[in-house]
């Protein structure tokens, strides 16, 4: 049974499915399965993924094989990632979930050119333990958090210098981070069954050395309004982070997170559900659930990484499920945008954008065999919504 059955079977979803990307006064139409913006699917190309018309794959790494055009080997089992501008190119940092025996994870990074041919890689972070995944600052570096008890924030500097431990930024099961320039602050989620939603406020923006780790605080319902509390000891010990305020609001098995203009999405794998927070109303919300899509199957299950594009789309990644990415749209309509074909013992993860937002980069965690050394990125080009 695999990570998700086992904590989705520890609750029966419930609550209401709303827009992702809109006012929160325009937010209360249903999103349901509908055409997506690209079209339907097409049979799977040479790499077994199906496309929209217009679309194009291709592998950029493997894991234990040189990054093409250098002397890197790529790490095993890649997980969460963001891209950054390097000069005339970009920079994609991804993470490597290699669990236990500690010491076996870290992240690396991919460097291109601006025609999107790889011009560099190399290592990261080395040393940490099961880097799922993490999230990108406005500053160039790369948030590899660990999925482990008591696990920590890394800070690492994909354009150069080493990584540093951010432990203020909480001892916890970390999944993924996203920084929001606007308050001055930076949103992480937990992967528990029982996790919480917290918020990292540095002493001194954009510096995480220091500074308040808060945690979201709300009623049981899937609606309403929120507060935030300070976590007395974010160590974590002995007392676990999520343990610690009383009005914490539980969230089942915290994944991806995105931030955009005053809203922050996130999504939880053991209920289907992806949440939406509209900061500036102080007001939370659904923003999708499997379980009440009609007429189902719902085309979007097991929710994991999630990233937005230029066009206001919602992108997110399956963890099993049907091994697909989808899409949401601001008009609220949840289709396929693509699918991997023969990899069903893997997950999808690591999607980002390149800054142009003309390219989509993805990994299949564990490939064809469902092994930590089959894992595979690749690159989506095509004709993607501005």
């Amino acid at each position: 049974m695999d990570r998700r059955t086992l904590l989705r079977a520890t609750v029966l979803g419930a609550g209401a499915v709303a827009l992702p990307f809109t006012s929160w006064s325009a937010a209360y139409a249903a999103a349901q399965p509908g055409a997506g913006p690209y079209g339907p699917l097409r049979s799977a190309d040479a790499h077994g993924i199906k496309l929209p018309a217009g679309f194009t794959s291709s592998v950029v790494a493997r894991s234990g094989h040189r990054v093409a055009g250098t002397g890197y080997k790529w790490h095993d089992a890649p997980d969460g990632g963001a891209t950054f501008p390097d000069g005339d190119g970009w920079i994609y940092a991804s993470n490597s979930e290699v669990p236990p025996p500690a010491g076996r994870g870290g992240a690396s990074m991919i460097r291109f050119d601006a025609d999107g041919r790889v011009t560099g890689a190399k290592r990261i972070l080395a040393g940490t333990t099961s880097n799922c995944a993490g999230g990108g600052t406005p500053w160039d570096t790369w948030l590899s958090c660990e999925e482990i008890d008591r696990g920590r924030v890394f800070e690492t500097f994909p354009k150069g210098g080493p990584a540093i431990a951010r432990p203020a930024m909480g001892r916890f099961k970390h999944e993924a981070a996203a920084a929001d320039p606007d308050r001055k602050v930076v949103y992480l989620t937990e992967d528990e069954p029982d996790g919480r939603f917290y918020r990292f406020v540095p002493d001194r923006w954009p510096d995480l050395s220091a500074g308040t780790l808060q945690v979201f605080c709300a009623g049981d319902g899937s609606s309403g309004a929120f507060t935030w509390e300070k976590v007395p000891d974010p160590g974590g010990a002995p007392a676990r982070t999520r343990h610690q305020v009383r009005a914490a609001k539980p969230f089942n098995g915290g994944e991806g997170c995105y931030y955009a203009g005053g809203t922050v999405w996130f999504t939880t794998k053991g209920d289907g559900r992806i949440w939406e927070v509209d900061l500036g109303a102080g007001r939370f919300r659904l923003a999708y659930d499997d379980n009440l899509v009609k007429p189902g199957p719902a085309p979007l299950t097991g929710v994991d990484n999630l990233t937005g594009s230029s066009s206001g789309d919602l992108y997110v990644a399956e963890d099993n499920g049907s091994m697909d990415i989808c899409v949401v749209t601001p008009s609220g309509r949840v289709s396929r945008f693509l699918t991997v074909t023969g990899q069903e013992k893997s997950e999808l993860c690591g999607v980002a954008f390149n800054p142009k937002g003309d390219r989509l980069y993805f990994s299949s965690q564990r490939g064809r065999s469902g092994l930590i050394t089959d894992g595979i990125t690749y690159c989506v080009r095509g004709p993607f919504r501005t």
